[in-house]
């Protein structure tokens, strides 16, 4: 039998989150462990290139992407990031246990090579710049800004870090991030500096929506808006945006998988897909095809996207 050839490459570390209520301590997450299982969950051909310290190399959550068929290469570190989020009424607390280190290009399969899409999830800015160069030029590629706006020193809490000139992002295709990862007064046209003409900047605002910008040569091209996805109910927010963001990347890559005729119907299928995210605990959470469908279909009597002329990105933080 042939192998059919992958569509998706993930790249990034897999964290682990301290967790009381899990009998190891901790739970496995990470940017790169969410994006897989969504892509391939949504249906795609999925691969990714997973960075693991000693303790998360054994996590069954593993076994669950690769029951999932993520075909999973995974790189051992002498360290990866650990986190202890701690939520409190004003927000999330997140305090940098172990900060990891990065995770460079390693040999890949060809088909692998030939992927029509990559995925740069880091959690705690360890995905190189050097991976840009293993990336075929017509690929489509989603980087998770968010993981790159941190700065991780073991034992304090975790610092934001301001958006700066970066290989990765000009690569980008499809670029997430959250209000609360930059200045309140941050504007899109800032942002849309850093990133190359045409690329899409998807900027989510947690119960308000969020935005998905299309940048050009001098600036802001378009600015869609679209409203929050109502959950059942939220148990755990962990993963959501990396979850949007895959689902926002198989819109694009395979449209057919979510009936996605334009961007509008690309940003209501993915934020059904992160509303789901959020209704279970770590990568319990993440949907499959049917039900992001079934939920999207829910929402349909909802106009989700509206033009907008929103200039600003960050809002408040009331963490700070």
């Amino acid at each position: 039998m042939v192998n059919r050839a992958v569509e998706v490459v993930h790249v990034g570390s897999a964290c682990r989150d301290i967790a009381s209520d899990d009998p190891r301590g901790w739970r496995l997450g990470g940017g790169v462990t969410y994006a897989a299982l969504t892509t391939a969950r949504l249906g795609l051909r999925t691969a990714a290139v997973v960075g693991v310290d000693p303790l998360a190399a054994t996590a069954p959550e593993l076994d669950a992407l690769r029951d999932a068929g993520v075909d999973i290469l995974a790189v051992a570190l002498p360290e990866g990031p650990i986190f202890h989020n701690i939520e409190t009424p004003q927000g999330r607390v997140q305090i940098a246990m172990a900060a990891g280190i990065p995770v460079r290009p390693v040999p890949l399969p060809d088909s692998w090579l030939r992927s029509r899409a990559w995925s740069l999830v880091p959690v705690a800015d360890e995905v190189s710049d050097d991976w840009v160069e293993h990336i075929r030029p017509e690929a489509t590629v989603a980087v998770a800004w968010q993981g790159m706006l941190r700065r991780l020193i073991p034992g304090e809490r975790v610092e934001r870090v301001q958006p700066a000139e970066r290989a990765i992002l000009r690569r980008g295709d499809i670029i997430g991030m959250s209000h609360l990862d930059v200045d309140k007064d941050t504007t899109l046209g800032e942002l849309s500096r850093l990133l190359h003409p045409g690329a899409r900047l998807l900027v989510t605002q947690g119960g308000h929506g969020g935005l998905l910008v299309t940048t050009g040569g001098d600036g802001v091209t378009e600015t869609l808006r679209y409203l929050p996805t109502a959950t059942e109910n939220e148990v755990d927010p962990t993963g959501a945006g990396d979850t949007f963001l895959a689902a926002l990347l198989t819109a694009f890559v395979r449209p057919r998988i979510g009936g996605v005729r334009s961007a509008a119907s690309a940003l209501r299928f993915a934020a059904a897909a992160g509303s789901l995210a959020v209704e279970d605990v770590g990568l319990l959470g993440v949907p499959n095809r049917t039900e992001v469908l079934v939920r999207r279909a829910r929402e349909h009597v909802r106009r989700t996207v509206v033009p907008s002329e929103s200039a600003q990105v960050g809002v408040e933080d009331p963490r700070q």
